[in-house]
């Protein structure tokens, strides 16, 4: 069995695009909402309906040093959290392009 820190470095590592979410949260909503409105493709894992999710969770604190969701990474970079993403929503298309996420 892999470990929550294997667990979470996988997705990063295997997707394009990871965000790191759970159903409840807005920021996670809002998020989501921008990489769906780019038509880009994304992969997202909501802790709160996996098992393992709280200790994903605290792997993400180490791996990235950001305990809150949305945790989101682009080409395995740490992006952060929604407003990071919001942040950066000009430039968006071209590091999902890079990505190969769009």
């Amino acid at each position: 069995m892999a470990s929550a820190k294997q667990k979470a470095q996988q997705i990063i590592d295997d997707n394009a695009v990871a965000v790191f979410s759970k159903s409840y949260c807005p920021h996670c909503s809002a998020s989501k909402q921008l990489l769906s409105s780019l038509d880009a493709k994304f992969y997202t894992i909501e802790l709160d309906k996996v098992d393992d999710g709280a200790d994903i969770q605290a792997a993400l604190a180490e791996i990235s040093g950001q305990r809150t969701v949305p945790n989101i990474y682009i080409s395995k970079k740490h992006i952060g959290g929604n407003s990071d993403l919001q942040a950066i929503k000009g430039k968006l298309p071209e590091l999902l392009k890079g990505a190969g996420a769009l």
